[in-house]
Formats: C-alpha cells, sequence, structure tokens
C-alpha cells in the first residue's frame, strides 16, 4: 500500500462505531397552538394496521379512527367482460372505436362509489368547557400525542406500535362525555360529491347503517358492509385517579375467510395505558435507532424525520401496503380521494423509496408480502386480460389485488409488474438475504420477465417492442396515450425486468435462464433521444409540455440504467434532460413531481438545485401537519395544480431524494455525500444503508468529508469513492483493502467487518 494510499492503518479487534449524527429530537416534532379544524390537517399517530387523527370539529375533540382493512371489495361494475382484452383493445383502437374501452374500462372506476377503501368511525369528547387549546404537538420520537387546554386539561394519546390499539388519557378532567360516532352510511345522498378525487358519497354504498351501543364507561359500533364484511370498533374509558381518565379503543375487520376477534373483546382484554406505553416506546427507540442524519437546512431535516414518522406509522411487516392515504382514510362524510386504493402506476412505488437507505428493510417487506400474497389474483388477471402466463399486476387494486379499472393506459399497463420488480430487487441488494433472493425475488422476475416475453413483439428492426403501451400519464385517458412504439417508461421497465433477471440467473448459478434472459435483453433498443440527446416520451414525441410524471426519465431515476458514472454521454442526457424539464416548468406538476426531482437532480450530483426543490416541497405542498397535498398550497404559481387531495406517496419521495443526496450505491460504487450544496458546510449521516448490505456514516465538516465509516452485515466487497487524497485507516483485523486508482478503494469485508476512513495529511 502507497504512503499516499493509507497515512496511516491501525488494526485493532473491537467497535469501531461512533455516533457521528444527531438522532430525532424535539426540534423536529409538530406543534401547533391550536388543535387543527380539519381532519387532513389533525395530528396523525398509526401502526400500519390502525390510525388516529386528533382534531377539533366545532366545540368537540374529536378522533377519526381507522383500519387499513376496512374495505368494501364488491367487483367493479361491468367492467370483467371476457371480450375485454389487451388484444381486443388493440383491436378497437384500431377501428377508432375508443369509446367502447374507456366504457369497460375507467368509466365505472368514476361512476360507481366502490370497490373503495371505506372510513372506520369517529370519538368525540365534549371539550368546550376546558377553555381554548393552548398547544398541540405530536411528540415524534415516542410517537404520542399531546394536546393542552388553557384550564389545565391535557390530553395524550397514542397508537400501539404493534397491537391493535390506540390509547388516550385526559387529566385534569372531572368528567367526560365519550361518544362514538359512525359514519354516515345511510341517509340522501349528497349530489354535489362525487368522483375520484372529490370522493363519492358514503350514503352511495347502500349499506344498512350499523347501530352504536352506547354505555356510561364504553361504546361499540358494528358495521355490516359489502357481501358478508362486517366491521367493530369499540372504545373504552375508565377513572383511574381523581380527574385523570384512560381509554384504549380498537377497530376489527372480519372477512368471511379471514374472521377476526370482535374489537369488543380486544379493548376488554387490553393491557393498562403505562404498561402499553412501554413496549410501544420501545419499538420506537428501535425504529428511530436504525439511521439518523444531521443537514443544515433546518426545513430539510425536520421534514425528513417527519416523513421517517410517517413511513413509521403506516408500514409494517404483515400489514397492507401503503395506500394512497394508508391508516388516515378522509372524515368528511365521503369515500377517500381516489377510493383511497392501491394505485401501481407511481404511487405505491414512490412510498417504499425510502425505506431502503433508512435500513428500514422489515417494514419494507409489507409491500413485497402483500404482492407475494396476492399472486394468484394478478395470475387470474393476467390471465383474462392478457391472456397469457407469466405475472402482471394491474394498475390499480383492491386490498386482494383485484382490479379497479381507471385509465386503462395505465390501471391495466404491461409493465406494471416490471416496476414492482424493482422493489423485490432492492430488496435483495440492500439486504444480500439469500434465501429471498431464491425464494421469493427471483421467482418474482421470472414470471415477470415470462410475460413480458409473450406480450412483445419483434419489430422490422428486429427489436422488441410492445404492441401499444403508454407513459403515465400522458395525453390523460384520450386514444393517443395509447403508443404503437415503445415509450421511455416501457422501454426502461421491459430493459430493467430483463436485465435484472439475468443478473439474478447469474448470481444463482441458473445457466438456461440467464441465456434466455441475456437474449431477451439485446432485443431492446436503445432510448429515444432528441439530437439534443434529451430523453423524449417515445420516438415520436419529445418532452414539450409540463407534465406531472416523469415518466420518461425512469431511466435515470430510480431504475438507474442511464448513470453518471458512466461517463460523458450519460451525464450529457441527464444534465440535457433535467434542464429541459425545468425550461418548460412546473405549471402541471404536483408534489410528487418536485420530490421525484429532487432524486433526479441527485442523481445528477447537483445539490443545489436538489435542496431548492425538495425545499420547495417541504414549503409550498404540504399541508400544516406535513401530510403531501398535490397542489401549491401557496398559490404562488409553482403549479397550476392548487388543490389539496392529500396523498402520501409525494412525502416519502422527498424522504428518498434527500438520501440521495447523501448516499449513493445504486452503481455498484458507494459514494458519500455525492450532491450535497457547496454551502453544506456541516452534514453527517448514521447508519444509512447501501447496496450489497453495508451501513455507512460519514461526517462533513467545513465543506470537507472528515469521516466515514463502514459496517458489513453480510461481508462481502464494496467500492467506495474517496472523497479525500490521503487519509487514516482503522479496521478490524483480516480485513482487505487494496486501492483501485486515485478516486475508488475495494474493500474485502468478513460478516460484520467494520472500517474507519479519516481525513488525513501526507
Amino acid at each position: 500500500m502507497s504512503k499516499r494510499f493509507l497515512g496511516l492503518l491501525l488494526f485493532f479487534m473491537g467497535s469501531l462505531h461512533t455516533t457521528i449524527s444527531a438522532q430525532v429530537s424535539a426540534s423536529h416534532d409538530l406543534v401547533f397552538d391550536k388543535l387543527p379544524t380539519r381532519w387532513d390537517e389533525a395530528l396523525p399517530l398509526g401502526n400500519g394496521f390502525v390510525g388516529e387523527l386528533i382534531w377539533q370539529k366545532d366545540d368537540k375533540l374529536r378522533f377519526s379512527l381507522d383500519h387499513a382493512e376496512l374495505w368494501d371489495l364488491r367487483p367493479m361494475e361491468g367492467m370483467k367482460k371476457p371480450e375485454f382484452t389487451y388484444k381486443w383493445v388493440q383491436e378497437q383502437i384500431k377501428k377508432n372505436n375508443y369509446k367502447t374501452v374507456q366504457q369497460y374500462g375507467d368509466v365505472p372506476y368514476e361512476k360507481e362509489p366502490a370497490p373503495s377503501k371505506i372510513p372506520g368511525a369517529a370519538l368525540e369528547i365534549a371539550s368546550k368547557e376546558w377553555g381554548a387549546v393552548t398547544s398541540a404537538r405530536v411528540d415524534i420520537q415516542r410517537a404520542v400525542a399531546e394536546v393542552k387546554w388553557a384550564n389545565g386539561a391535557r390530553l395524550t394519546s397514542f397508537v400501539h406500535a404493534n397491537l391493535p390499539f390506540g390509547y388516550f388519557r385526559l387529566e385534569g378532567v372531572k368528567e367526560v362525555d365519550i361518544q362514538l360516532l359512525a359514519p354516515k352510511y345511510e341517509g340522501e345522498v349528497d349530489k354535489t360529491a362525487g368522483g375520484s378525487v372529490a370522493g363519492d358519497d358514503l350514503a352511495r354504498l347502500g349499506y344498512k347503517q350499523g347501530k352504536v351501543k352506547q354505555n356510561s364507561k364504553s361504546a361499540t359500533y358494528r358495521q355490516k358492509g359489502w357481501g358478508e364484511f362486517e366491521y367493530e370498533v369499540s372504545v373504552r374509558w375508565k377513572e383511574i385517579a381523581a380527574n385523570t381518565w384512560e381509554g384504549v379503543w380498537s377497530i376489527s375487520a372480519h372477512y368471511p375467510n379471514n374472521p377476526k376477534t370482535p374489537a369488543n373483546e380486544l379493548t376488554a382484554t387490553a393491557m393498562p395505558y403505562e404498561k402499553a406505553m412501554l413496549p410501544h416506546l420501545s419499538w420506537w427507540k428501535n425504529f428511530w435507532g436504525k439511521s439518523s442524519l444531521k443537514l443544515p437546512d433546518p426545513l430539510l431535516e425536520k421534514q425528513y424525520y417527519l416523513e421517517q414518522y410517517k413511513f413509521g406509522s403506516t408500514a409494517r411487516k404483515g400489514a397492507p401496503p401503503i395506500s394512497l392515504q394508508a391508516v388516515w382514510t378522509a372524515d368528511n362524510g365521503r369515500l377517500p380521494p381516489w377510493k383511497g386504493d392501491f394505485h401501481h402506476d407511481l404511487n405505491t412505488q414512490l412510498s417504499y423509496w425510502p425505506s431502503y437507505a433508512a435500513n428500514h428493510l422489515d417494514e419494507a417487506m409489507g409491500y413485497l408480502d402483500h404482492l407475494d400474497a396476492n399472486r394468484a389474483a394478478y395470475r387470474e388477471y393476467t390471465k383474462w386480460f392478457f391472456q397469457t402466463d407469466g405475472i402482471n399486476v394491474p394498475g390499480v387494486t383492491t386490498l386482494t389485488g383485484v382490479p379497479m379499472g381507471g385509465w386503462i393506459q395505465y390501471s391495466f399497463s404491461p409493465t406494471v409488474s416490471a416496476w414492482l420488480s424493482q422493489h423485490f430487487y432492492l430488496q435483495w441488494r440492500y439486504s444480500m438475504d439469500r434465501r429471498f433472493l431464491q425464494e421469493r425475488a427471483y421467482p418474482w422476475f421470472k414470471q415477470v420477465a415470462t410475460f413480458l416475453e409473450k406480450n412483445t413483439i419483434l419489430n422490422d428492426d428486429w427489436k422488441r417492442q410492445l404492441p401499444i403501451g403508454s407513459s403515465p400519464e400522458i395525453n390523460d385517458n384520450r386514444v393517443t396515450a395509447w403508443f404503437s412504439e415503445n415509450t421511455n417508461y416501457d422501454l426502461s421497465l421491459m430493459r430493467f425486468a430483463f436485465g435484472k433477471a439475468e443478473e439474478l440467473a447469474t448470481e444463482l448459478n441458473l445457466t438456461q435462464d440467464m441465456a434466455r434472459w441475456k437474449k431477451l435483453n439485446k432485443q431492446m433498443a436503445d432510448y429515444a433521444l432528441s439530437d439534443s440527446l434529451e430523453l423524449k416520451v417515445s420516438p415520436s414525441m419529445p418532452y414539450s409540455q409540463s407534465h406531472r410524471h416523469f415518466s420518461h426519465m425512469m431511466a435515470i431515476h430510480p431504475l438507474g440504467d442511464i448513470q453518471w458514472e458512466k461517463g460523458e454521454r450519460d451525464q450529457k442526457i441527464i444534465q440535457k434532460s433535467i434542464a429541459l424539464l425545468d425550461s418548460i416548468g412546473p405549471d402541471w406538476w404536483c408534489g410528487y413531481s418536485y420530490a421525484w426531482l429532487g432524486s433526479l437532480k441527485a442523481r445528477a450530483k447537483d445539490g443545489a438545485g436538489a435542496a431548492k426543490t425538495l425545499r420547495t416541497f417541504a414549503s409550498a405542498f404540504c399541508l400544516p401537519n406535513s401530510f403531501h397535498a398535490n397542489g401549491d398550497q401557496t398559490k404562488s404559481g409553482l403549479s397550476k395544480f392548487t388543490y389539496r387531495p392529500f396523498t402520501l406517496e409525494g412525502n416519502f419521495a422527498f424522504a428518498a431524494g434527500v438520501q440521495e443526496m447523501l448516499l449513493q450505491s445504486y452503481s455498484g460504487v458507494i459514494n458519500v455525500f455525492p450532491a450535497v450544496p457547496a454551502d453544506w458546510a456541516e452534514a453527517s449521516f448514521r447508519d444509512l444503508r447501501a447496496e450489497g448490505a453495508f451501513l455507512v456514516s460519514a461526517t462533513r465538516t467545513g465543506g470537507n468529508v472528515d469521516e466515514i465509516q463502514l459496517y458489513s452485515e453480510k461481508g462481502g466487497v464494496a467500492r467506495l469513492k474517496l472523497p479525500f487524497k490521503t487519509h487514516l485507516v482503522k479496521m478490524q483485523q483480516g480485513m482487505i483493502v487494496k486501492q483501485i486508482d486515485e478516486t475508488e478503494i475495494e474493500i474485502v469485508a468478513q460478516k460484520g467487518g467494520k472500517i474507519v476512513l479519516k481525513n488525513g495529511y501526507e
């Protein structure tokens, strides 16, 4: 080893880990001087299964209660017809008969109220006599809400981190008047409601109103839904000391083949508040201990921690994946925006982007468990609509994976499962769990690649293409939204599916499969580019109008097929494509567009640009409780969308953008602080996860990287881009380090191997 490579090499055994980054703190909390008066601005609590929103309605303290499995699962009316197939759609396009296609695929989604996510119930507590609210807070470190009133009354509440209970304590209150309120499922239909964005009136579901049994210190509500589905809500409370009351609530969903313990029985056996708090706090301590960061930008740092809090509140192994609003369904007498469904043309995918680098792989498994559990439904859909083997996933689904329709260019897109396959790939690469690779990731890729092989054709140039494809959501729901040539969106996903299928087959030494996917991958065309090297929507359509989806740029991020690290040509494509996006402007961008652009600019190593666009998201596209609201809430021209349907994917895409600024490993090389603004003199992060199952920590001091720590969870080889010319190294004995060139080193690590590199001098 050269003196220039290692200023000093110290071998030693034992832990090398030191805390080099600030942890979540009170400075990151949600803080209000009064209670919000809207459900979508409320104080949010949740655990992936059940959720609670705390707000004020009129002169009452209100808890909106929800459960992720509250779903009306009736089949979409009039959609699944034998003739309604991928081939039939192609024929109708040729006949210029697209109105019929819309009647089959899209009209039912807008016309019918269900299938849909449905709300649970609400608790209201008379609070007028307590005076004005003086403060309201969510302590995100403990996941506990606190509200104080002028007369000394105090509420604390939490949703248990891993049990289906919500708890509340009221102090300084002599008597409590608690009412359990049911959603209004019966009554005259509000005809001003309707449409997937505003949400249909609940009365359109046709339910017979369930009954609430209200007692002096308990209440139970049972509601029958569509078919044999029922759900139950229960709340119990008692005075535990003078002027101090404690209560617990629960919701249970009852499907014919999936019975649950009634909520009334659950609350009867729930542990007391203080005892329940201990495992709750333990779970959140472990969650926050997985990783942390410190930024010189307070807005970005706080928003990042709020996104991590929401992720911890909505994602769990074994729970349904994060839907549009997750466990915070609308409490306004209507169905949630876009029926609270699972949108797989962007929304679910973006929601799990930040899980990998943040070291939250267990929480991310809820998404993949759901996809695996619903394979039978996906295969049935694939057989019916595409009439082939393999597997594709509907772009819009119910809780059980059944297609719901909508704009069919995206809700019936042939490349949905290819995008979903990236999450199987990322789970493998970030965990290096070989059993997961063999039993789950590769089988998924094999089914997806088989489907794409059977649903593509060779064109006149002997390149593989789809008969018809799309690019979300270019040309909306018009017939021109179908392309008879590969869009860059579809092309990037097919290249990813075949390329990674080949990579995983090679890893598993499946030589025949490897050869099969390699052949198909070689049949993929190059990306459609303008003469200036800008990514186009398709060969015949340049990116020339502002649009909310950056689907034509998927190859840059998230797929990483076009990489800055590959050299000058790819760098020009990235720079030119982003410059074009910026020049055309944000007229029709949503909040998630800004969040996604943060990651794109980080991949271009543009730290100032990434920080600026993420600041715009946090300051203009979030409600006071940090929920992403789609439209520009400042109405200052950052988007022509100024509306406020709340969805979560923008929040989590923001968190991923911050991570991309601090750590990148998609190219096979670990790169710390690859895209931070030059004026970020001080920054740090601890235990962000890189591909290869490496935990990375780093500090930046005085504008220079001061220290890097790397821990190998599974053992293996890591390539690290050096941010300093000379350095001091400490590492566990037995590791091997060699210099690749002036800018990179290679580390061969044993399982549990640790290394520290400090900025040093010759």
